[in-house]
């Protein structure tokens, strides 16, 4: 093992810390494959439920077209600004479209968790506003990668 591998180990979140990361932030990074093949990256809020990461994407944007084309997605949630406080998770797998687009309110239980996790996090309300034209996109990551340059 030479030693970027045991730095890597080292800085690595455990599952709790990785939990706990997501549910705290509020500010993603979604990366898609363009039509072209080129990589499409764009801030985003999101909410986590443990399981997965739950994205409100406007249905008229390149990431929703995007993603229809090809589902393949990379999410980046990181924080810090010092090199010594550097922390982040990124998460790769499919992107899963729930409930109808744009989203209107039909009730959808699938639905349920995330739209009361997402409008609690990043507006501090109850209740879920719908306006149209935003839809949800669920990543269920195949693989995590996380690091915390704090614990060097």
């Amino acid at each position: 093992m030479d030693g970027s591998q045991r730095r890597g180990r080292r800085i690595m979140m455990t599952d709790e810390e990785v939990d706990a990361f997501l549910r705290e932030q509020r500010t993603c990074r979604v990366a898609t494959v363009s039509a072209d093949g080129r990589p499409h990256v764009g801030a985003l809020w999101f909410a986590w439920d443990g399981t997965s990461l739950w994205l409100y994407s406007i249905t008229r944007s390149r990431r929703w077209s995007d993603l229809r084309r090809d589902p393949r997605i990379s999410v980046v949630v990181d924080a810090g600004e010092a090199y010594g406080e550097l922390r982040g998770v990124e998460l790769c797998g499919s992107a899963v479209f729930v409930g109808e687009a744009p989203r209107t309110g039909e009730p959808c239980p699938e639905l349920a968790e995330a739209e009361r996790l997402f409008p609690a996090k990043n507006f501090g309300i109850e209740e879920m506003p719908h306006d149209g034209r935003h839809a949800w996109i669920r990543l269920t990551p195949e693989s995590v990668v996380s690091w915390d340059f704090r614990k060097l």
